[in-house]
């Protein structure tokens, strides 16, 4: 990605909202929401379904975020606001395109954030069983809510430290991992490279096809960096520099802890079901299943952290373009736009009440829910840019933020994207919520083109 700037006027951010989010602070929300069970927990299932050749899955989900991050950085120096994705929809594709996946992509993140409440309540009382599940997550949810009202300064020095814990438990983990695998551990033999050499691929493409599927998800809200990019002092400068960043450093954490998983256990482990606890066990640190639940909570509160800020900010954008109450969009305090908050976090209230009432049961249904909806947001997001990208050379428009090889590698994303919805559409339990994710989407097409209309008969 390259940056222009002669003739080029800095972009200017969404208007009302503050603006004065650091680089830094951009930078370790992109990490940090991408960083999170879906790698401390969720890796293991990735090995088990493909075996070591589940590092091919996760380098094409790895490219695939590379370019989308790039296409969402180019539209975000241009047009920095708090409806991201949605706002390039819509002027790539029309009103009802836009109001469409900012309501789906706001949708995915309110049952979200209710199921990390749970999730993060629920590991900690696996270690601590001294608070009742559906407590821990309503304190949560109260903790949370109330950084978000605090000012996007707060909530960003927050979610940067909360970030910094856990790239800082990946390095130890990648130091150990490593110095295990070469026989530096005194206390522990080393497995050596015989698992990855041995059966690479024990189911073969099927396994990896599968293994894609799953480690897709990992790499979602990513995205977020775009959202935040409104409220940061120099949009061009901060997200390209955020996005250079947040790509090298997933690819290294994610691709490198991995790599050692995959090197310790074999692909039939039961070690696998939390399988950073399963490394360390094995190189013999004591208290390694209760530390890394730890920093899996962290993991799950921080991604709560970020995810309760970008479902925010999309209905207040939402509300900006007529597309929601205009309650939504009303500031205050510190410039935070407190009703968009509310109406955001309302759902995981009400989900630490059902957990109450029926515990255990709560958590896999939000899961169930939670579909393939960040798939249609990234391609959303490269077919804007390519539309968007076009009509810019075109009128001769300059670019703070110009995205390499165009238009080759959003083709070339948007055919992985095509790849991955096959292999979707190619097992029938990821096929129900593909068809799942699909019927939702056009629900709230016919719904958003049903209140178009209806507003503008009140306004002729």
């Amino acid at each position: 990605m390259t940056t222009k700037s002669t003739a080029v006027r800095p972009a200017v951010p969404s208007r009302g909202l503050g603006h004065s989010m650091k680089p830094r602070q951009l930078t370790m929300m992109g990490l940090g929401s991408a960083i999170g069970a879906g790698l401390f927990l969720g890796s293991g299932a990735g090995i088990h379904a493909a075996g070591p050749a589940v590092l091919i899955s996760y380098l094409v989900a790895g490219t695939l975020i590379i370019v989308v991050m790039w296409a969402l950085g180019e539209m975000a120096a241009a047009n920095p606001n708090s409806g991201a994705f949605s706002v390039y929809a819509e002027k790539a594709m029309g009103k009802t395109a836009g109001s469409t996946v900012g309501w789906l992509w706001w949708l995915q993140l309110v049952v979200v954030i209710a199921a990390e409440a749970l999730g993060a309540a629920g590991l900690l009382f696996s270690v601590w069983p001294v608070v009742p599940v559906w407590a821990l997550a309503l304190a949560f949810m109260v903790a949370f809510t109330a950084i978000n009202l605090a000012g996007v300064r707060n909530f960003g020095e927050f979610e940067f430290w909360f970030a910094v814990l856990k790239v800082a438990a990946i390095i130890i983990f990648l130091v150990i991992g490593v110095a295990l695998l070469f026989g530096l551990l005194p206390a522990a033999a080393s497995p050596g490279f015989a698992n990855l050499g041995g059966n690479f691929a024990p189911s073969g493409w099927s396994g990896i096809a599968a293994a894609l599927f799953v480690v897709i998800f990992a790499f979602g809200g990513t995205e977020i960096v775009s959202v935040a990019a409104a409220e940061t002092e120099n949009p061009a400068h901060s997200v390209g520099k955020a996005i250079r960043t947040v790509v090298w450093r997933i690819l290294v954490f994610y691709i490198g802890s991995v790599f050692v998983i995959a090197a310790v256990l074999p692909a039939d482990s039961d070690r696998l079901k939390s399988p950073f606890a399963g490394v360390l066990d094995v190189a013999g640190i004591p208290g390694a299943g209760a530390a890394i639940t730890l920093v899996a909570v962290v993991a799950l509160l921080s991604a709560l952290n970020a995810n309760l800020y970008g479902a925010s900010r999309m209905v207040f954008s939402l509300s900006e373009r007529g597309e929601a109450p205009a309650f939504l969009s009303r500031l205050r305090g510190a410039q935070v736009p407190m009703a968009a908050v509310g109406v955001s976090v309302a759902f995981g209230f009400i989900a630490t009440i059902l957990e109450l009432l029926f515990p255990e049961h709560v958590l896999p249904a939000l899961l169930n829910l939670v579909g393939s909806t960040c798939l249609v947001v990234w391609g959303t997001a490269l077919v804007s840019q390519l539309i968007l990208r076009r009509r810019a050379d075109r009128d001769g428009t300059e670019l703070p933020l110009r995205m390499k090889g165009f238009p080759f590698l959003t083709v070339f994303g948007l055919a992985l994207l095509g790849l991955i919805f096959a292999v979707g559409f190619s097992n029938p339990e990821s096929a129900v919520q593909l068809l799942g994710t699909f019927l939702l989407i056009a629900c709230i097409a016919v719904a958003c083109r049903i209140g178009a209309k209806a507003k503008a008969a009140r306004n002729a």
